[in-house]
């Protein structure tokens, strides 16, 4: 790899995953795309799509390809928005919010980043972060109905994209990952049950997520993967 974009790069496993990149390939260029933008770094906001396409613009200034894009976004809480125990805590504007930033802004990214990819000499991989609560074979618990709606239409969307590419870009592999349960923000308020074998420092859970990249094959492509390699049930 030569040119790899992590979107999200301010957030946990983000930031953490550029110092992965960073440390297992020093030659590489690391491009960090946040809301929040530094020095050479892309603002880029997934709630605002010209942004997204704004930030495609800035980037093909700064390499004439991409090798690999990791999209390490995600919305599960904030100051405004908290999961979802039962229906009757439905609300239109919430799951406006999931899907935004969980699924339109991850299609988004695909849209205008795509071409970047594709023009890698070698393979090339849009991996997106999902999460095993958006696998709708694997919920058997309930709850949580704009996270795994909006995570679940990632996968969809993921798969669909991975079903195009293969006429229009056959060496660009398109996957899911999904990081396991990691110690950040994101996660804090839900970690009680969590036995710690299964919670991940961010460095833990972006090395895990590097070697599943690394061992990527054209017939993974579509897939929604957990960090161990293994795949997760639709």
């Amino acid at each position: 790899m030569k040119n790899v974009l992590i979107v999200g790069a301010s957030g946990g496993i983000g930031g953490a995953l550029a110092t992965a990149v960073q440390r297992r390939y020093p030659a590489v260029r690391v491009l960090k795309a946040q809301r929040s933008a530094r020095g050479d770094e892309v603002a880029i906001d997934l709630e605002q799509p010209e942004s997204i396409a704004q930030a495609s613009r800035e980037v093909a200034e700064q390499v004439d390809y991409l090798d690999c894009l990791i999209n390490a976004t995600g919305l599960l809480h904030d100051g405004t928005v908290v999961p979802e125990k039962e229906v009757n805590a439905l609300d239109g504007a919430t799951l406006q919010r999931y899907f935004a930033v969980n699924s339109i802004g991850p299609a988004l990214i695909a849209r205008h980043f795509w071409k970047l990819l594709a023009k890698s000499p070698g393979r090339s991989v849009l991996a997106s972060l999902a999460a095993r609560v958006g696998s709708i074979g694997d919920n058997g618990l309930g709850g949580w109905y704009g996270y795994r709606s909006s995570k679940a239409a990632l996968v969809m969307l993921n798969r669909t994209l991975a079903i195009e590419m293969r006429r229009r870009a056959p060496r660009l592999i398109c996957v899911c990952l999904h990081p396991g349960t990691v110690d950040t923000p994101l996660s804090e308020p839900f970690q009680q049950n969590v036995p710690n074998e299964q919670l991940f420092s961010a460095e833990k859970s972006a090395r895990h997520m590097l070697d599943v990249i690394d061992n990527l094959e054209s017939e993974d492509s579509g897939m929604h993967i957990a960090w161990d390699g293994q795949a997760i049930p639709w």
